[in-house]
């Protein structure tokens, strides 16, 4: 199989096992999911479905200690999460005023297209460790 239809094929299976994922996942971690499960996809191709999400909107994406994490985004848009940076737990949080963001970014001369806050710490179960 070539074409639209491999590339439908294969958006469809990272879509399908990234809903499965509560937390932030690298593309490693989703290839090596899919892979368990018996999906025969690159890790390139992968990669390439996940920024292409990203850049659609339809993922959040953050640099956690040097690598690329992806999440699928709620149904709502939030794009405002706390994030253990040892086990990668995510919760979603309420994001700040829009006239917070919107005076930040006028203080610096900047207009708002979008935003997103990745607030990085420990999660209550790394802190016990």
């Amino acid at each position: 199989m070539t074409g639209p239809e491999r590339h439908t094929r294969q958006k469809d299976a990272v879509l399908r096992q990234l809903r499965t994922c509560d937390d932030f996942v690298s593309a490693q971690e989703l290839h090596r999911k899919l892979d368990d499960e018996g999906v025969k996809i690159g890790l390139a191709t992968v990669y390439r479905q996940l920024n292409a999400l990203a850049d659609s909107g339809a993922a959040d994406t953050i640099r956690l200690d040097g690598q690329q994490l992806f999440r699928l985004c709620g149904d709502d848009g939030h794009h405002h999460h706390l994030v253990c940076r040892r086990c990668g737990k995510t919760v979603e949080i309420d994001p700040p005023s829009e006239a917070w963001v919107r005076k930040v970014a006028e203080g610096h001369g900047f207009t708002v297209e979008s935003h997103t806050l990745e607030v990085f710490g420990l999660c209550p179960d790394c802190q016990k460790d």
